[in-house]
């Protein structure tokens, strides 16, 4: 056979090949086309809801099968079952023997394992779609499909290295998809691909594609989709790009793009979509001002520079801006957004000035509404009173002047309203109580003065108000304690009067008070100390007076500052700690028998009095005593027979269940046993844990909630879940069972079994006797540990963090990672614990939102409070702030960092050089491994960026832990911890564990 001139002896190969196999297909009959289908079905699981193949049976037409389609001659041509929720494995053996097969259609369902060599017999297939399914291994050799038009493999779960060399064959190709799958080899951009002159479509994103777009590109000029995002692409955007004139969406965001827009590229005048946000892009957008028929423009994330084209307002269909974090100067086009449906504007952290362009929201379809960071002048246009669509509104870091139109205080779909440090004046109106879905009041640092309204209590939805530094004055509303979700509450720096409302204490939820620096009169309400959840409390330089309320000394307080006011009497014990040493001055009639800087309180022992009144004292102690005595014996009795009457329900044997999650040496009844008061070892957010221990020597912990028969969650006065008389799980106990019963990793604290009632929740963990790295850093257990043991706890508790957010079959994102809930076993190995707020990834385009700002004080990323959108990006940024607490022995927020700074904003005021972070390593880690710690307070720095996307994943976290090794690990592992643990094993509690 003579070889064509210019033919490779490959190609040439490769068309026998195919021609072989194609003459190798046995022709079947009608006959056996109908047992290949029933093979098909019997390998395939449906959902109940559904009759998907109640058709396909024998003595039916094959032909009327579901999702099948026939030719005149009544032979399968089409298999067409997408989005039917099928099952199982794919019998390409039986699939490829019908031999008029063309159209495959088999995506978005829940097919498994690999796809096998015998799809290489498929070859007339001219469409072929797996995408959206849980497939594993390799694709094979695709190199006979020769006559496909349309191939999508997006998302499909293969792994490996593609093979690239299958598209030379598929000359006919229009549609090409294999985006979002685990290619773990990274490979240069793929020239059979630009070969293709057919193709519309090419979607390569998230592909492991690295180096330059070729220039070649240009040549795909039927190209009405190019997607090329989350790869390793770099160097300039090719300006054969210019070339592709049918071009309508071009997505090339998430790169290491660098350079201008290429000249020409205004030529793409069909484009709809553009994003290359979050790449190195640099240069003006004079080239943007011809595409006019742009809808969505993204470029934020980059290094742009110069004015924001005035054509731009001139765009009659743009209906999505999004340029922030560039270096863009000038005013916004006056007309933006005034032609069409327009819904979303970012411009924030720019230079802009100028005044906000009034008409964006004319067609009331704006949510987004986000210029903060800038220099923007002028008032907030009237216009957008009658916005009703608004969601977002995020204006903070201006120099916006003038009142706030009253309307906007009331809009009824709002979530967030930030004004912050502007020059804004006025008051918050009674409109604000029409507010139903307004979650954060963010106003800090403007002029606004006025009384705050009552009506604010009926914005029922509020999870943070902060609005220090500003001129209100009169009374915290009385009604404050309706908003039972407020996690906030920061009026610092104002001139409010009257008394702290006890109404107060019914917002159940409260993690933060700020009521500093105002003229507040009366006491501290005793009752504070019921606000389980409370983080930090900051009352100080005001005017209260009374003691101290002994509540507050059983709360675990990251910050307490009741300095400069006017308190009397004994600072409560557990509160005179070296933690909160400077929490009380400025307030000369307080006394404490620990602290120094008071004076000694004195006893009734030491006062010298009368003998008269010293009788008198005497007996009525004696009467008070006697009469403390009933009241403690009626409540003791009332409380056990109540505690008695909870396990008593336990214990009956149709009242539990009991569901394990490994092989147990244990039963049911010897965990209820020890649910008692003096087994009682920590106290959480989510539940009391108590420690049991075993016949056998064994420790367990286990986490108790209970739920009364009216239906309110008791486990601790914070909660708010809902339980009908019958057995309902709690949120966190839903949670906290979904993360932990799967989860086998030597860094995550192991969940042995539940337990439920009717009406308790219990679950049992591994007991870790050394509690958590918080009481080692920081609490009354606090020890001197080393650099060595201190680094090997941040690896493992990295190595945690990575299994849950890359080693599950959905990620879990932890959203209260802290170093209280880092626990520690007994050779000091860290365990991540408390998944009360964990978060099960949906695979859904809209990402994970929450109404609620989970988490902790000092550890809760910056983009959460205003987003409310969940990633694992926000465990990362919790993380970096325990290795800033590992490194420099601070706890995450201190007084010495200023008000509303924390931990991060400190290190970050250090990093102008290395003697600076030097600087803030723990006096207790040894001078010689000091630069070991801040290449680890390095990589915390990383871990805290304010853009998530900057910020590594976990993976990388640990690769960049394991490089930072410190030298001396091989040789030393147990410093002064180690001496000191025998000292103290008996006496640590779990304390934190499991909370």
């Amino acid at each position: 056979m003579e070889r064509p001139s210019g033919m490779s002896a490959g190609v040439l190969f490769r068309r026998v090949l195919m021609l072989c196999l194609s003459l190798s297909v046995v022709s079947v009959s009608q006959a056996d086309e109908l047992q290949l289908l029933l093979k098909l079905k019997s390998s395939l699981a449906t959902p109940s809801t559904t009759g998907v193949f109640s058709s396909w049976r024998v003595g039916n037409d094959k032909c009327n099968f579901t999702g099948i389609v026939c030719n005149s001659g009544g032979f399968v041509t089409e298999i067409n079952l997408s989005q039917m929720g099928l099952v199982g494995t794919l019998p390409f053996d039986s699939i490829c023997s019908l031999g008029s097969l063309e159209k495959i259609d088999l995506g978005e369902n829940r097919f498994y394992g690999k796809v096998v060599d015998d799809l290489r017999n498929c070859t007339r297939l001219k469409y072929f779609n797996l995408g959206f399914n849980s497939f594993s291994g390799t694709v094979p050799d695709l190199s006979t499909l020769s006559r496909l038009e349309f191939l999508n493999l997006n998302n499909s779960g293969f792994s490996g290295i593609f093979p690239w060399k299958s598209l030379e064959n598929m000359t006919n190709l229009g549609f090409l998809s294999l985006g979002d799958n685990f290619f773990d080899v990274t490979s240069p951009f793929p020239m059979e691909a630009i070969k293709l002159e057919k193709l519309y479509w090419l979607y390569l994103t998230n592909c492991s594609i690295r180096g330059q777009i070729p220039e070649g590109i240009g040549n795909l000029t039927l190209l009405e989709n190019l997607e090329l995002s989350d790869n390793e692409l770099s160097g300039e955007i090719p300006r054969g790009i210019a070339r592709l004139g049918r071009l309508q969406q071009l997505e090339l965001y998430d790169n290491f793009l660098t350079g201008k827009l290429p000249l020409g590229f205004g030529n793409l005048t069909s484009l709809v979509n553009f994003d290359a946000s979050h790449n190195r892009l640099e240069g003006g957008l004079s080239e943007i001002r011809f595409l006019t028929s742009l809808a969505s423009l993204q470029l934020f994330e980059n290094q742009l520079t110069g004015e924001i084209p005035e054509e731009l307002g001139e765009f009659k269909n743009l209906t999505e801006l999004s340029l922030y974090s560039n270096r863009l100067t000038g005013s916004l086009p006056p007309k933006l957004g005034s032609w069409s449906d327009f819904k979303y504007v970012d411009v924030s952290d720019n230079s802009l000035t100028g005044s906000i362009p009034p008409d964006m929201c004319k067609n009331v379809k704006m949510t987004d509404f986000l210029m903060l960071d800038n220099k923007l002048t002028g008032t907030i246009p009237a216009t957008y009173t009658d916005c009703s669509s608004l969601i977002r509104v995020r204006l903070n870091n201006n120099s916006l002047s003038g009142a706030v139109p009253a309307g906007i205080w009331g809009l009824p779909n709002l979530i967030i309203i930030d004004l912050g440090a502007n020059q804004l004046e006025g008051s918050i109106t009674s409109d604000i109580r029409r507010g139903k879905s307004l979650a954060q009041l963010l106003l800090s640092d403007n002029k606004f003065s006025g009384e705050l309204p009552e009506a604010m209590s009926e914005a029922s939805a509020l999870v943070s108000i902060q609005l220090s530094l500003n001129g209100f004055v009169g009374k915290i509303p009385s009604t404050i304690g309706n908003l039972t979700k407020l996690n906030t509450l920061n009026l610092n720096g104002n001139l409010l009067s009257s008394s702290i409302p006890v109404s107060i204490v019914s917002c159940v939820a409260l993690a933060v008070v700020n009521l500093s620096n105002n003229s507040l009169t009366g006491e501290i309400p005793d009752s504070i100390g019921n606000l389980q959840t409370l983080n930090s409390l900051n009352l100080s330089n005001n005017k209260l007076s009374g003691k101290i309320p002994l509540s507050l000394g059983l709360m675990k307080l990251s910050l307490l500052d009741l300095s400069n006011n006017r308190l009397t009497g004994p600072i409560p014990d557990s509160l005179s700690t070296e933690a909160y040493h400077d929490s009380f001055d400025g307030n000369p009639s307080l006394c404490s028998q620990r602290l120094e800087q008071f004076r000694p309180c004195i006893s009734s022992s030491q006062a010298t009095t009368p003998v008269g009144v010293i009788l008198s004292c005497f007996f009525a102690g004696i009467s008070l005593l006697l009469i403390m005595f009933a009241i403690m014996m009626y409540a003791k009795f009332r409380k056990r027979s109540k505690s008695l009457k909870s396990v008593n329900s336990l214990c009956r044997p149709d009242s539990w269940n009991m569901k394990s999650y490994c092989v147990l040496s244990f039963t049911e009844r010897d965990i209820i046993d020890f649910i008692k008061t003096e087994n009682l070892i920590g106290r959480g957010g989510s539940g009391n844990v108590y420690k049991v221990v075993l016949g056998n020597g064994k420790e367990l912990a286990v986490k108790h909630i209970w739920a009364s028969c009216s239906g309110s969650f008791r486990s601790h006065p914070s909660s708010s879940a809902i339980l009908s008389k019958k057995r309902k799980s709690s949120p966190e106990y839903d949670a906290e069972v979904a993360a932990l019963s799967s989860i086998r990793h030597v860094n995550v604290v192991k969940l042995y079994c539940s337990i439920t009632s009717e009406d308790s929740h219990l679950l049992v963990y591994e007991y870790l006797p050394n509690g958590s790295l918080w009481d080692r850093l920081h609490e009354s257990q606090k020890m001197e540990m080393g650099w060595e043991v201190r680094y090997e706890i941040a690896l493992g508790a990295a190595l945690g963090l990575e299994y849950l957010h890359h080693g599950c079959a959905r990620p879990i994102i932890h959203r209260d990672v802290k170093s209280s809930n880092i626990l520690l076993d007994k050779e000091w190995k860290p365990r991540i614990a408390d998944f009360g707020l964990a978060k099960i990834v949906q695979a859904s385009p809209g990402g994970n939102w929450t109404h609620a700002i989970a988490g902790t004080l000092g550890y809760i990323a910056p983009e959460y409070a205003y987003t409310m959108k969940v990633s694992e990006k926000s465990d990362v940024y919790s993380f970096g702030v325990v290795l800033m607490e590992l490194v420099t022995g601070r706890r995450p927020i201190e007084s010495e960092f200023g008000e509303n700074k924390d931990i991060v904003h400190w290190v970050r005021e250090h990093m102008s050089s290395k003697n600076s972070l030097l600087d803030l390593v723990d006096s207790n880690i040894s001078d010689t491994l000091k630069e070991d710690a801040v290449e680890v307070l390095r990589i915390a720095i990383l871990c805290t960026a304010n853009i998530p996307t900057v910020r590594p994943s976990m993976r990388m976290v640990v690769q960049m832990l394991e490089e930072a090794e410190p030298c001396s690990l091989n040789n030393i592992l147990v410093d002064k911890v180690g001496e000191n643990s025998e000292k103290t094993e008996g006496k640590q509690l779990n304390s934190g564990s499991q909370n």
